[in-house]
């Protein structure tokens, strides 16, 4: 007797300390998927997060529940992604500023955007809107071009230090050799708020943000850094304006790295599916994003070399958060 119940609590210890044994790949997903999204709720990034986990729980069978953990211009939810388990159960929607602009700014970033995560897929690719109010002098590039050469201080809103809006303002500033003071806001909700209210003039917004508030009139669309948006095709691009600047503003979905191949492989295909549903495909239209499904490694892979070319980008413009 004595023998036995020291052979149980033996075991009873051991199953205390030992770690659960990994959940088989095979059965994944059998609970809920946490989608820990960087963007403040009610931006972009958030509603194209949620019109994917929407779409991906169908063909997963689990439902997808939404994560907002903002600041420092989306790297400290995305530094979370990382340092989360990688068993498929913690998942994120990653754009330039996350995985391709944050280590051409931060030297000390406390992630390494190829290295610790894996690469899901492409989910589409969409422009940075310039924006400004109603009121505002100028109505495109060169509206503001002339602005600028006449002396009159402009101001310009992003939604942080190193986000793709800033990029996109410093290489126009690059091209039309024009001056701008750069304002940094904590999220774009928060700059999306201060340009409705006036309390800023200018500001660089993502499309999925910008295109509604430029369809109901509250701003006015200046230019379109990257391709022209689907969602508003009457916005004409930099490269269509003079200033030669064309690359592919890309979106993403990205988990842990060291995810089991066999799970990778199933969020990729919910992934692809989502994409290829109708009605998802018409929502991301009309926020700006064209769907377009790249693999994985291939993703990361663009990711890679995106990333040396956009250092240059920052070392020109001498943008750094140290």
């Amino acid at each position: 007797m004595k023998l036995r119940t020291a052979t149980l609590s033996l075991l009873a210890l051991l199953s205390a300390i030992l770690p659960a044994r990994a959940e088989d790949p095979s059965a994944y997903p059998t609970r809920k998927i946490r989608m820990l999204l960087p963007y403040a709720a009610g931006g972009g990034g958030d509603v194209v997060g949620r019109l994917l986990a929407d779409g991906m729980s169908k063909t997963l069978g689990q439902s997808i529940y939404i994560e907002n953990h903002t600041g420092a211009a989306g790297t400290i939810g995305t530094k979370m992604v990382a340092a989360s388990a990688n068993d498929g159960y913690t998942i994120t929607v990653g754009g330039m500023t996350t995985h391709v602009l944050a280590p051409a700014i931060y030297p000390k970033l406390s992630y390494d955007p190829i290295k610790d995560f894996t690469t899901i897929g492409r989910v589409g690719t969409s422009s940075i809107m310039l924006v400004a109010t109603k009121n505002f002098a100028a109505n495109d590039i060169k509206g503001l071009v002339a602005m600028a050469k006449k002396g009159e201080a402009i101001q310009y809103g992003s939604w942080g230090v190193g986000s793709t809006g800033q990029f996109c303002a410093e290489i126009l500033m690059q091209q039309t050799g024009i001056k701008m003071d750069h304002v940094p806001f904590n999220g774009i909700a928060k700059l999306a708020g201060d340009l409705l209210g006036g309390h800023i003039s200018l500001a660089t917004l993502d499309v999925a943000t910008a295109t509604p508030l430029v369809k109901e009139g509250s701003i006015k669309a200046l230019a379109a850094c990257g391709e022209r948006s689907p969602s508003l095709p009457d916005v004409a691009s930099y490269k269509e304006q003079g200033v030669p600047f064309d690359r592919s503003l890309s979106w993403a979905m990205y988990a842990p790295a060291g995810m089991a191949p066999p799970i990778a492989q199933k969020l990729s295909a919910a992934l692809k599916d989502a994409l290829g549903d109708e009605v998802v495909k018409q929502k991301l239209l009309a926020l700006g994003i064209t769907p377009q499904f790249v693999p994985g490694e291939e993703q990361r892979d663009i990711n890679a070399r995106d990333i040396a070319a956009w250092k240059q980008v920052a070392k020109d413009a001498g943008i750094e958060v140290k």
